[in-house]
């Protein structure tokens, strides 16, 4: 289970809204005031992000808390965000690109580049009910572990 350190902003009922300051890997290495990425950081500032959690420790409001998320769940929604789209876009380029062959059309980049286009709004359409579907699902939530 991932856990990160988060302050209850509100309760409601069994779940609790929570805010995590979001944490980078600057600053840890020695080589963090010549990097690009740590300068970037640090003009970006920290930033923290407010989420819902099921409230299993019976936290109260202004308290500090441990929170914890499954691996499988960050692991699966990265999967969902990241590859399917990326797998659509080229399976329908592909699809593409062998239909304007079958059809003999002089070059088949642009119908792939528009099949490739329509795989992106279809692994959007898929996101948008996988979410949709996992919304209510506790494995992929949050939980409240135990007060700090």
């Amino acid at each position: 289970m991932i856990e990160e350190t988060a302050i209850i902003i509100e309760c409601d009922g069994e779940y609790a809204w929570i805010e995590a300051q979001r944490k980078t890997a600057c600053g840890q290495c020695n080589v963090n005031k010549a990097c690009g990425t740590s300068t970037l950081s640090k003009v970006l500032g920290n930033k923290s992000t407010r989420m819902r959690a099921i409230n299993q420790a019976q936290a109260q409001k202004g308290e500090t808390v441990l929170v914890g998320l499954h691996e499988s769940a960050l692991l699966t929604g990265s999967f969902v965000v990241y590859i399917i789209p990326i797998a659509c876009m080229l399976l329908f380029a592909i699809f593409g690109k062998l239909i304007a062959q079958q059809w003999l059309f002089q070059s088949g980049e642009g119908l792939s580049i528009i099949f490739g286009i329509i795989g992106l709004f279809v692994a959007a359409i898929w996101i948008r009910f996988f979410s949709r579907r996992i919304k209510s699902d506790t494995h992929y939530q949050p939980v409240v572990l135990r007060k700090l």
